[in-house]
């Protein structure tokens, strides 16, 4: 018990990572739920499951890479991983994992792709959690895993797989950019940044994120927005500051990314915050 605590919520190391590893490898359990909290700026080397993997962010946001794209994680999220696939994970704010390894007779994936962690789903898998510090009966483990398979299966998919660049001058900018959204920036700054025209940029930009500036642009800001709107700021502040003009604008391209209004993401938020809390304070 004491060295999974201190892979919750101790430092990590190679040594850790790889324990880690073999944990989730070596489980007989079909269904494993594991929480791991990561500062700001941690990177997850390469690695890979036999399990198939569901990186739930539940608070922060996370930068999770494989050889064939990038997929940026907002809180209340997650990225299904399928078994196999090497991958690779950085984190743009402090995270708080939970994540969720199913083996892969139970549940497959085809290829990466970003869910809507449900409040059913999130609240089955703090059951799990807690299961790390209080004996729970066998019948009723059987049915909250049971329970959370095929609530897996319904999980909504969001298009939230923020493209992000391997140029690291590029990258280098759009993670400044994140922590400091400006919706009216023009690529003429950008371009100059890296000391190249603004065609030679335009060209490159598309050739690394497969979209317009113009568009990741406005993701992005809404992307940056979120962890704000999980910590309970005003919509109005946090579309003001990300540059909208009005708040019916960013709340559009909102809905639009992630299928409801900030209002109600931020309320979703507060739900799981509050649950997770309480987990804290069951097991604290």
């Amino acid at each position: 018990m004491a060295k999974i605590k201190s892979l919750i919520y101790g430092s990590f190391s190679a040594e850790d990572h790889n324990y880690m590893l073999n944990l989730i490898d070596g489980t007989n359990e079909p269904v494993l739920a594991l929480c791991r909290t990561y500062s700001k700026g941690h990177l997850g080397p390469v690695h890979s499951h036999r399990r198939t993997q569901i990186w739930y962010a539940h608070q922060g946001v996370v930068l999770v890479s494989t050889a064939d794209g990038r997929w940026m994680i907002p809180p209340g999220h997650g990225l299904i991983i399928p078994a196999g696939l090497e991958h690779e994970s950085e984190t743009i704010s402090t995270v708080e994992m939970h994540s969720i390894y199913v083996h892969p007779d139970l549940f497959q994936a085809e290829v990466p792709r970003v869910v809507e962690i449900t409040a059913l789903a999130s609240s089955l898998i703090a059951e799990l959690l807690s299961e790390e510090h209080q004996p729970v009966a066998f019948h009723r483990r059987g049915l909250v895993r049971a329970l959370l398979l095929d609530e897996i299966n319904r999980l909504p998919e969001r298009p939230l797989g923020l493209p992000f660049p391997g140029n690291q001058r590029l990258a280098g900018l759009c993670r400044d950019f994140l922590n400091r959204p400006v919706a009216r920036v023009e690529i003429d700054d950008w371009a100059a940044a890296m000391g190249i025209s603004r065609r030679s940029f335009t060209r490159l930009f598309r050739k690394e994120l497969g979209v317009s500036f113009v568009t990741w642009r406005q993701q992005a800001c809404i992307f940056a927005s979120l962890p704000r709107l999980a910590a309970g700021e005003a919509v109005t502040n946090v579309a003001l500051d990300a540059g909208y003009e009005n708040i019916p604008a960013f709340t559009t391209m909102f809905r639009r990314m992630l299928g409801s209004s900030p209002r109600a993401y931020r309320q979703a938020a507060r739900q799981r915050s509050a649950a997770s809390s309480d987990f804290e304070e069951m097991n604290g």
